[in-house]
């Protein structure tokens, strides 16, 4: 497939790293308009890249989307077809993918003004879900996430255009500092790592279990957080974190008695639609990149049903 939108942050077509300077907003929207949170953790997210928005949903709540995610892992048969990834080793169930197109409790989360109204503020513009998941990091056996920016795998394997995206992680659990929490690098949204080596076929198998393709090299890693640090947030179920797309984040294995569980949504801006990869032959599946999306993220209010 012919690309023909710019390719500013070319990754994966050198034999050397490279740093980039971020050429997009962090905050896209318009002076004077009311955020519809407070106006402190806007600025913080476009300082530091992510933020912690605490008892966004109830007990209630989040024991209905832990129900509901416990039986997406306890009978992935009822699943679609390759939207469960194991753990590599143990076989423990570590993502289920596209959730919000596989249940209602799910999709009635997407539209929650609770979060699209934020991603409508931040980017800007409707907005579409570009991906979903379950997050599973079981007690005693879940393991790493090495350090990445999501937005160099949405360019590279999905052509996602611009950093015009961001993350929005709600906790199903408490989470616990020695139980391999989300780890981010402050500031480090403002630097595009390009990456060294080619996108090999059907990377998206193996990358989901572990990821060697588009990750930072430890130079550039080392000098991010020797310039940010690391902030590793430990929010308690009902919370949630949202993560510009560029972000660099990680998070150690899990071998604790804590399970870690959280539901994942990535808010794209309609505007940013996905075109061809810029650093792939082929485009990732559509349970994992959301390409048939007929139009923006509907309201809440204009949709049935509530998650009670």
């Amino acid at each position: 497939m012919q690309q023909v939108h710019e390719d500013r942050y070319t990754t994966r077509l050198s034999t050397r790293p490279e740093q980039i300077a971020r050429r997009d907003s962090v905050v896209h929207a318009k002076g004077g308009t009311n955020p519809p949170i407070d106006p402190s953790l806007v600025r913080d997210f476009e300082r530091d890249g992510f933020i912690v928005l605490e008892d966004v949903f109830s007990p209630k709540e989040v024991a209905r989307m832990r129900g509901t995610a416990n039986e997406m892992r306890d009978y992935p048969d009822s699943l679609a077809d390759e939207t469960v990834i194991s753990e590599r080793d143990s076989g423990a169930v570590r993502s289920v993918f596209a959730i919000h197109r596989q249940t209602s409790d799910f999709d009635v989360v997407a539209r929650d003004p609770r979060l699209a109204d934020v991603a409508r503020y931040i980017l800007d513009d409707e907005v579409y879900i570009h991906q979903s998941r379950l997050n599973y990091k079981p007690a005693f056996k879940g393991k790493e996430f090495y350090w990445h920016s999501d937005f160099e795998t949405w360019h590279a394997e999905d052509g996602m255009p611009d950093m015009r995206a961001l993350s929005m992680s709600v906790m199903l659990t408490d989470n616990h500092p020695q139980a391999g929490p989300v780890m981010f690098v402050p500031g480090s949204h403002e630097t595009f790592i390009s990456c060294v080596g080619e996108t090999p076929e059907d990377n998206y198998k193996s990358s989901l279990k572990r990821q060697e393709t588009g990750i930072p090299d430890a130079d550039s890693i080392a000098q991010l957080v020797d310039e940010g640090g690391i902030v590793a947030p430990a929010p308690k179920a009902g919370s949630v974190v949202i993560f510009d797309c560029n972000t660099l984040h990680a998070s150690n294995g899990n071998i604790t008695p804590f399970e870690r569980m959280n539901a994942f949504f990535v808010f794209n801006a309609w505007s940013n639609r996905l075109k061809a990869p810029f650093a792939a032959n082929s485009e990732r599946p559509e349970h994992i990149a959301h390409r048939r999306v007929e139009a923006p993220l509907a309201p809440l209010s204009k949709v049935t049903g509530r998650l009670s």
